[in-house]
Formats: structure tokens, C-alpha cells, sequence
């Protein structure tokens, strides 16, 4: 993203600044001009806003102002073109109370980029744009956040949104791609078509990877095979691949990537081209490679390299499980072209079942917080607008449900299914889609984030996709906040379940903590299958600390139904703890006066 911001006024240094942290922003500035000295002026540019404009207008994705939309219109008017060319523009007041995306609203995705600021500095958005209203589709930029590239008329697109916004039906043709997107509140309302039903041309969108200069999205599921002469200039590869989607009518917006013999990993021509497009290359053994059947199996192939098949052979590797070849190989050799004297290039085509473009996809880790959607934080907030997919299980889903967008898309799962929800994330992320993993409280305690970054350990770091981790509140930070301060000293919390972690090297850590005079939380205390390690742990406690050590017992803390209650270690209301209990156990020196639990730090000592 290649943005920046200015500010009308001087008020707006502050926010300013905030933006200029964000991934939106690159350079900021003042209009107008400065008196001020020192570091703030390299920070902050200070210019003349038609000037700023003169100079960056042709080359930025956004521009952001931070004044009135007044101002702002009267300052862009003269700069404006088309829909397809102009960047976003988004307003933002003094106060960062409203926030009005204004221009690119569908192309440069200007209104989801607004409701993450928003969600960021806890501001509200105000629409221009009736689509999120009336939980419309955006249809000419939704397929940006499925990893999809657009082709077609901008005049066409525009008329698919105007029908749109008169309330007619509008119908989609998918042939190819992931077909999540259906699933969402807003893709149910559009009318899906079958391959051999007739469309109504004027009111359908297509999603496949045919070049029918039609209102189109195309999913990266092209997996081109290449095998080549050594040598072989980027030129004649280019062309050659450029001939064979042409008369095969597939559109270049739908390759994933190149793949290829391993022998070819220092292969210029063919490293180029992949580097200028964008694309990662997939390279394979011979011994792979001859594992795989292919129709065109070649002896000079088999004996020059040691295997019947590079180009047939490679793409369908790379494609994948269910993949199938739907253009055989065919040879291009320099002499078929005027401008190239020598070298030859071998191309074949397969499909995958699922796209591929892990650059564009992401995950994010979100720690939702105990319960109620006021412990989320702004970052997580905004992290979980930018996502369009929201994966996780159901009961956590459902209570940050209020901050989903009619476009975004939940994949539930069940209690027990957190290695299949990392993995359902990283497949997603892996197709070029931004993922938001759900995690209650926070993240890195006990929650998904350290399953999910075992598994992209296991992914080679430059097939690997962007991944964040946003911290939350922990259950056992609002247990202790609601009893007072019993964590102000050194503390541990140790889960009591058994099913990861064997209940002997439990037992060793509840001893160490005991011995290093540690305040103790407990999660997951007991359930109806393990219902007797909670009696053991306390029996423990109290051969080395007081029987009237407090101990907070704190239930559904953050949510409709929570509850704390004080005890002391001998006597423990065992059939009233679950698995919705977190247990705090005070150390020597914890007090409980008046319902203040407390741990001191010692700085009343001296």
C-alpha cells in the first residue's frame, strides 16, 4: 500500500503520527508552511496541498485527510479522472471521532481500509456507499479479499453495481476458485448459475480463469509447467506463454505459479520471468517427476534429464491432489518468432483444485478476550475488519459476532478441532485470503496461536504466509482485576489438564511453584471426566502454605453469567468448579481484607 496523508491544520500532528504507523501510510504531511524546528519537520513534510497532489496523485493507492470533507473535495476536484485510475481518499475530523471513506469505495478498497481505521482509533464510520446498508456485495472489488484478479469494462462493472443498488438480481457464473464467498450474508443474495444454465449478460458476473473480456474474476489456479532449452531467453518464454493463453482463451490473471525440473533452479530466462510476474516457482525431482503419468511421455526428455516429463509432468505436481491437466504440452521454439534466433520452450497447463497465492493471504491471531466484545482491543479489532475470513469455534465466534461485516465469513468448528481450524487458516491464507483465527482470551495462553506457528514452522519460509499474533485479556488477568491485585507479585498459572501435558509433569510444576512461594492460577480445574486432580493439587498446597490462604474462585468471568467467590484452601467448594472456573491461590503473603484480595509488592516495606 502506497499511501499518505496530510493535514489541514496543525491540530492533526497526532494523528498524524498514528497513521504514519499504520501499513496504510508512507509519508505524512502539513499543509501550509512551517515555522517548526527539529525532528517533527523531517517527520512531518509541510506543503501546499495542490502541490503534494501534483506530485503524488499518479503514483498512490490512498490519500487520507485529516480536516473537513469540505476542504478535502474542494482540493481534489481538479484531480480526478475515472473510477478504475484515482486513488481512495478518506476523511478524517480533528477529534478522529468520524471517519468518511469518500472516493474508491469498490476499486481501491477504500471502505474496508476505512472500517480498520476506525476500528483502530475507535472511531465511527460514516458511509457513503449504500452497499454495506443493505449488506450488498461490493462487486467490483469483493474478489481482492478472495486472492482474485479483476478483468473486464470498468463501464460494465459500474452497470452490475447500479442494477445492484435498484434492487435487481444479479447472477454469478463460477466455474473455478474458492466458493466460500457464497456462504457470506452478502454473497447469498447473488444468484449462482450453473455451467450449462443461460445467463442474463447484463446483470452476470463470471469467476474463472477464461480471458472473455466479460465482467470477470479470475482465481490463481493455473499452475504453468515449463521445461526449456539451457539458456532459453526470457523473451521467447514470455511470448510463448503469452501465445498459449491466447489461443487457449486462459486468462493470465489465473496462473499461480511456474513449475519445472529442479536442474532448471539457475534457469535465467525462466527465473526472470517468474520474478517480473510475481510468481513463485515450484521445483521438483526428477524421480518425483517421473512418478507422475502423463499423455505426452518423452524419450529425448527421459534421457537428457532422466525423466519422460518436465512442462506435463510439473504443473501437475504443483496443482495438487484432484488437480487435472487441461492443456497438453506444446513446443515453442526461437525460429517462431521474428525478433528470437534460438532456444525453445516446452509449456503445459494444470488447474488445481485450490488457489494458490500465499503473498496475498495472511493470518491473524486474535486474542477475543475473556468474553464480552469491550475487552477486545482496537488493534485486534481492526485486524479482525480486515480479515474475510473468521475461523474459530463457534461459542467464541458467536460472541464477537456483533463486529462482523455482512461480506465476512465464519468457519465454525467444534471444541476439540484446534489443529483442523490452524490448518483450515494457513489452506485459506495459502489461497491468497486474509484469515482472522479466533482465540479466546489470549492467544499465546493455552490458546491457538502456538499450534498454528508449529505448523507454519513446518512451511518453508518463503512459501510461508504473513501471519500477527494480537494480544487479548486473559481470563486470569480479569479474575485478578475483579478480586483486586492478587498478581502484583511473582505468579505462575498452570493448566490442570492432562490431555497435552502428563499429569506427573504437572504435579512437578505445582511443587516448584509451591516451593518458590509463587501466587498460583489454575485453569482448566476440573471437569466430569477429571474430577479428582483439583483435590490433589489443593492437598498439596496445603502441606506447604496456611489453611486460611485466600483463594479466588472467579466463573464466566467477561461474560452475562460471571461470578466471583473468596474461599480459603481448606475449604474449596469442589462441585461448584468446571471447566468456566479460574482459581487464584494466594502465597504467604496475600491478604484478603474486605474483599480486597491482595498480593503486596513491597513498596510499603521500607
Amino acid at each position: 500500500m502506497n499511501g499518505i496523508a496530510i493535514g489541514l491544520s496543525k491540530k492533526s500532528k497526532e494523528i498524524l503520527k498514528r497513521l504514519k504507523k499504520t501499513e496504510f501510510v508512507k509519508e505524512i504531511y502539513i499543509a501550509g508552511k512551517s515555522t517548526d524546528k527539529g525532528r517533527e519537520k523531517e517527520i512531518i513534510h509541510v506543503q501546499k496541498p495542490r502541490e503534494i497532489l501534483i506530485k503524488t496523485w499518479p503514483e498512490v493507492d490512498l490519500i487520507i485527510f485529516i480536516g473537513s470533507i469540505g476542504a478535502s473535495i474542494r482540493i481534489i476536484n481538479s484531480f480526478l479522472t475515472s473510477k478504475d485510475q484515482d486513488p481512495g481518499v478518506i476523511v478524517i475530523d480533528n477529534k478522529c471521532s468520524k471517519i468518511v471513506p469518500l472516493i474508491g469505495l469498490h476499486q481501491s478498497n477504500t471502505q474496508n481500509i476505512a472500517f480498520q481505521i476506525s476500528n483502530l482509533f475507535g472511531g465511527q464510520i460514516i458511509e457513503t456507499s449504500n452497499s454495506n446498508d443493505q449488506r450488498f456485495l461490493n462487486l467490483d472489488s469483493f474478489g481482492n479479499e478472495w486472492g482474485w484478479k479483476r478483468t473486464g469494462k470498468i463501464k460494465d462493472w459500474s452497470n452490475l453495481v447500479i442494477k445492484q443498488a435498484k434492487n435487481e438480481k444479479i447472477f454469478c457464473k463460477q466455474l473455478s476458485g474458492n466458493s466460500l464467498w457464497k456462504t457470506s450474508e452478502s454473497g447469498e443474495i447473488i444468484n449462482q448459475i450453473d455451467q450449462e444454465e443461460t445467463e442474463k449478460t447484463d446483470a452476470t458476473f463470471h469467476v474463472s480463469i477464461f480471458e472473455n473480456h466479460e465482467t470477470t474474476w479470475h482465481p490463481p489456479v493455473l499452475w504453468i509447467g515449463i521445461g526449456c532449452e539451457r539458456n532459453t531467453s526470457k523473451a521467447l518464454i514470455a511470448n510463448s506463454l503469452k501465445n498459449f493463453l491466447k489461443s487457449r482463451n486462459l486468462s493470465h490473471c489465473s496462473i499461480s505459479g511456474f513449475a519445472t525440473v529442479d536442474i532448471k533452479k539457475d534457469e535465467k530466462g525462466i527465473l526472470e520471468l517468474a520474478e517480473d510476474n510475481n510468481f513463485p516457482i515450484k521445483f521438483f525431482s526428477k524421480e518425483d517427476l517421473s512418478k507422475i503419468i502423463v499423455p505426452n511421455p518423452s524419450s529425448t526428455v527421459q534421457k537428457e534429464i532422466g525423466t519422460p516429463s518436465v512442462a506435463e509432468a510439473s504443473c501437475l505436481l504443483a496443482a495438487g491432489e484432484e488437480s487435472k491437466l487441461i492443456e497438453e504440452k506444446k513446443i515453442f521454439k526461437g525460429k517462431d518468432f521474428p525478433q528470437i534466433k534460438s532456444g525453445a520452450v516446452t509449456i503445459a497447463v494444470a488447474e488445481s483444485k485450490n488457489q494458490y497465492f500465499p503473498t496475498n493471504g495472511e493470518i491473524h491471531v486474535i486474542g477475543s478476550g475473556p468474553g464480552d466484545i469491550s475487552f477486545i482491543t482496537n488493534k485486534a479489532k481492526k485486524a479482525l475488519s480486515r480479515c474475510t475470513v473468521w475461523v474459530g469455534y463457534k461459542m467464541y465466534l458467536d460472541l464477537i459476532k456483533p463486529l462482523k461485516r455482512s461480506d465476512q465469513v465464519l468457519v465454525e468448528s467444534k471444541l476439540t478441532q484446534e489443529k483442523e481450524r490452524c490448518i483450515k487458516a494457513i489452506k485459506l491464507a495459502e489461497e491468497g485470503i486474509k484469515v482472522a483465527l479466533i482465540s479466546s482470551g489470549e492467544s499465546g495462553f493455552y490458546g491457538m496461536a502456538g499450534l498454528l506457528l508449529e505448523l507454519l514452522q513446518k512451511i518453508k519460509k518463503e512459501y510461508r504466509p504473513y501471519f500477527e499474533v494480537h494480544p487479548g485479556i486473559s481470563s486470569v488477568q480479569l479474575a485478578a482485576a475483579l478480586g483486586g491485585a492478587p498478581l502484583m507479585n511473582d505468579f505462575c498459572s498452570i493448566s490442570l489438564s492432562d490431555k497435552l501435558t502428563p499429569w506427573s509433569l504437572i504435579e512437578k510444576r505445582i511443587e516448584g511453584a509451591l516451593l518458590g512461594d509463587f501466587v498460583i492460577a489454575l485453569f482448566n480445574p476440573q471437569s466430569i471426566e477429571r474430577n479428582w486432580q483439583l483435590k490433589s493439587v489443593i492437598d498439596k498446597c496445603l502441606k506447604s502454605r496456611s489453611s486460611n490462604t485466600p483463594v479466588l474462585i472467579a466463573r464466566q468471568v467477561g461474560r452475562e453469567d460471571q461470578s466471583k467467590k473468596f474461599f480459603t484452601l481448606n475449604n474449596i467448594p469442589y462441585k461448584e468448579i468446571d471447566m468456566l472456573s479460574i482459581i487464584i491461590i494466594g502465597n504467604s503473603q496475600t491478604t484478603l481484607i474486605d474483599e480486597i484480595f491482595l498480593t503486596p509488592r513491597g513498596y510499603l516495606q521500607n
